[in-house]
């Protein structure tokens, strides 16, 4: 399928390789994925890695993995060439260099031979004055044998574009609509850095025209770049794309999501055992509705469904509340058999060198999980009893007092033992019908040997579950050590 103009529809990710991937990446990821396969286009991986004091080692093997993961697969990239690379910024140094000296002809920029110490002085005198930095255009005045002058010499040099001082640059974003900046605001930026390399924002323009992208997707701390990205599009007479704003994802209603504030990245969410597509389905709804109520969507409904003009301008909080609840809906969705595939490292982090039964714990976990890295804490009652106060067995809503606990286990106990098979709907059908033989609530007999079988006020299974994990020699062993305690706090009071 087409996109706007009969032009195929190309949309790029490109991170720079400084070590995580951000959540906030990694929604524009996925937006940029959704609008080229909603319309049948390309999905490219571009790295960018201009800036090379900011590039971390191995960092460009966590942009792959954590697309890899996403299912975010792309379709040119550094290792799948079709003809727009090469996809690695550092590898097209000489064709930035040619289109910033084809401006400077066009006098559309400008070589610059200021020094630090006088760009230093400059910007001392704008916060003295309590205005934005602006360069003052000192070397735009040089002549022509100026310059050859001192290039010949060697003197280091930027190119800078040459923006105007008078009139309006007017801009359209898909989200934010028409936006008119005076252009007394624009800076003279810097296409090109004294080492060769080009800056973020000329870079940008220049592999975005000749990558043939149609869709530019960013966050909308960009938006104030917009104009001078535009003015590079007229000067070298080449078609704009479709800009898309994205609102940012704000940690609270004052605070931006950041990982130098220790919020989660990707990986970070992934350790802590939530599913890669529920983060993606969670973070495609951070900014974006598709204007029903529905909450669910795997990777295809997204493809499908997904318009970009649904995006809204207002910031999208993070709730990792939200998140718990989508990764619950996700693992809850899973067959018996595909759950214990994905929790059994987790629970093997207990069970490890026992004979508990991973599939039973399982089965007790599969509609309680929302978060995988928290299986562990919860089952490590079951391969050994912790140390816990007796306060426990009792509890006001369920009506146990000490002694009423006492009792129900010690009738429970020699009930138990009697059982010809230990198994779930034995050990169920002898305390209930232990209970109402008592003339007993079921949770005066059930509470207390929840309780004495896990030294645990809350557990992911109640009595029947644990007694049937635990096995009988566990489980009446455990409820001896119950009934001691209780006699001893008894007989204390």
């Amino acid at each position: 399928m087409l996109g706007v103009g009969n032009m195929k529809i190309r949309t790029r990710f490109a991170p720079s390789p400084t070590g995580y991937m951000h959540i906030g990446n990694l929604r524009t990821a996925l937006y940029e994925y959704l609008i080229a396969k909603h319309e049948g286009g390309d999905f490219i991986l571009r790295i960018e890695d201009t800036d090379q004091e900011r590039f971390v080692e191995g960092s460009v093997d966590v942009v792959l993995n954590s697309l890899e993961k996403s299912g975010l697969h792309y379709d040119e990239g550094p290792d799948k060439d079709k003809g727009y690379g090469p996809y690695i910024q550092s590898e097209r140094r000489p064709i930035y260099k040619k289109y910033a000296e084809e401006l400077v002809e066009k006098g559309e920029a400008y070589y610059c031979f200021c020094d630090k110490e006088r760009l230093d002085t400059l910007r001392a005198h704008s916060e003295a004055l309590k205005r934005p930095f602006k360069y003052d255009k000192h070397c735009l005045h040089l002549t022509k044998e100026e310059i050859a002058e001192k290039l010949a010499s060697g003197m280091p040099y930027v190119i800078r574009q040459n923006n105007p001082t008078e009139g309006e640059t007017v801009f359209e974003d898909a989200i934010y609509g028409k936006i008119t900046v005076d252009n007394q605001e624009l800076e003279d930026m810097v296409l090109l850095k004294s080492d060769g390399l080009p800056t973020y924002n000329f870079a940008n323009v220049v592999d975005d025209h000749l990558m043939e992208i149609s869709h530019v997707v960013r966050g909308s701390e960009y938006l104030s770049s917009a104009p001078k990205y535009n003015r590079l599009y007229e000067a070298f007479g080449w078609d704009i794309p479709i800009y898309v704003h994205c609102p940012p994802i704000m940690k609270d209603a004052q605070n931006k999501l950041s990982k130098r504030s220790g919020d989660a990245s990707f990986q970070d969410l992934l350790d802590k055992g939530y599913l890669p597509e529920a983060v993606l389905n969670y973070i495609a709804l951070l900014g974006w509705n598709p204007g029903t109520n529905d909450e669910i969507f795997s990777l295809e409904d997204l493809i499908r469904v997904f318009d970009y003009h649904k995006i809204n301008k207002s910031p999208a909080i993070f709730d990792n509340a939200k998140l718990r609840w989508m990764n619950q809906q996700y693992l809850k969705a899973m067959d018996a058999e595909t759950f214990h595939a994905v929790v059994l490292p987790w629970i093997e982090q207990v069970t490890a060198g026992t004979e508990l039964d991973t599939r039973k714990i399982a089965a007790v976990l599969h509609e309680r999980t929302e978060v995988l890295s928290e299986i562990p804490g919860q089952i490590e009652f079951l391969k050994e009893l912790p140390v816990y106060d007796t306060a426990m067995h009792v509890h006001k809503k369920m009506k146990t007092t000490p002694e009423i606990a006492l009792t129900s286990l010690q009738k429970a106990l020699p009930v138990l033992e009697l059982l010809p098979e230990w198994d779930y709907q034995r050990i169920h059908d002898a305390l209930m019908g232990l209970a109402q033989e008592m003339g007993i609530k079921n949770g005066q007999m059930l509470w207390p040997v929840r309780t004495a079988l896990s030294g645990m006020q809350y557990t992911p299974g109640g009595a029947f579950e644990i007694a049937d994990i635990l096995g009988r020699e566990e489980s009446l062993r455990r409820l001896n050590i119950g009934i001691k305690l209780l006699e001893e706090a008894i007989l204390s009071v």
